[in-house]
């Protein structure tokens, strides 16, 4: 266990009618290189009368980073974006200085027939001098980004640097996610591929990792230059996330995250005065908790 520095398990928790397992942030680590937040979406069977609407809700000093496995979410935002995001495809919003959006389940599902759901939606803080930058949105397709096979191992580089690669996707500091899918039990290293801190995301299967056998509903989290080698089950699913820390602590409230209190402060007044920018068509409003 030397080499691992902590291994969190997925706590579940319910938002309406979808259940989710949060990964971070956890009390003995608030964040995972830039990455602050990564709520594991499901698997979940939603439909014929259940469906997945997260009405409108802000953000600042942050990008959402939305990948679906299954199933298909519809995104619109404050900025006049509407986009499907369906398997292997990456939604980016970057909030900045605010954006408002919602994210439900699209027409085409609700046919009355069920369906899988099943997705991670994960939030990257800013570095503090682009925390108070104008919105962008960005939707790049599965085909767009960087894949790869290693023996039976796939890999997907879903955003930032890795494995002598690049993502499409316009990060703003260094970092990286990468998707690995296997067949046959497969050895894989990330010293000398990866820079900063990781974090491992079991999603199907597990892995062997220091001697310790580790499955799915679990983060382990550690140095890149620390870890051991590591050893996918068969027909295992993981997700590295992490990079570069930021010098500077990071603050969190509900969907908020600064470097400071005091732009934590203001955006929740802003938003109870409902003087967030907001979306033009969509009159729904999720208040302050």
């Amino acid at each position: 266990m030397s080499n691992l520095g902590l291994i969190i398990e997925e706590r579940s928790r319910d938002i309406g009618d979808f259940l989710v397992g949060r990964l971070i942030p956890f009390r003995k680590k608030r964040m995972i290189g830039p990455f602050i937040f990564i709520d594991h979406m499901g698997p979940t069977k939603l439909g014929p009368t259940t469906y997945m609407d997260v009405d409108q809700h802000p953000h600042i000093g942050l990008s959402t980073l939305t990948y679906m496995l299954e199933g298909a979410l519809m995104h619109e935002d404050s900025m006049g974006s509407k986009q499907l995001i369906q398997p292997g495809s990456v939604n980016w919003m970057t909030a900045g200085k605010g954006v408002s959006h919602t994210e439900r389940t699209p027409e085409h599902l609700r046919n009355g027939r069920s369906f899988t759901a099943h997705g991670y939606q994960i939030w990257v803080a800013l570095p503090k001098h682009l925390e108070e930058m104008e919105p962008e949105f960005h939707h790049i397709p599965g085909h767009e980004l960087p894949s790869w096979h290693d023996g039976s191992a796939k890999f997907t580089l879903v955003a930032g640097e890795g494995y002598g690669r690049k993502s499409p996707v316009p990060v703003h500091s260094e970092l990286f996610m990468v998707e690995i899918k296997n067949i046959d039990s497969y050895d894989f290293q990330v010293k000398d591929e990866l820079k900063g801190e990781i974090g491992i995301c079991i999603v199907e299967g597990g892995i062997q990792a220091c001697g310790e056998q580790i499955e799915k509903g679990h983060i382990l989290v550690s140095k890149v230059e620390d870890t051991c080698s590591i050893s996918l089950w068969p027909n295992s699913h993981i997700l590295l996330f992490g990079g570069i820390p930021f010098p500077e602590e990071r603050h969190i409230f509900w969907n908020f995250v600064a470097s400071s209190k005091e732009k934590i402060a203001s955006a929740k007044e802003a938003w109870r005065r409902k003087e967030f920018p907001m979306m033009p068509n969509d009159a729904t409003y999720v208040p302050l908790p």
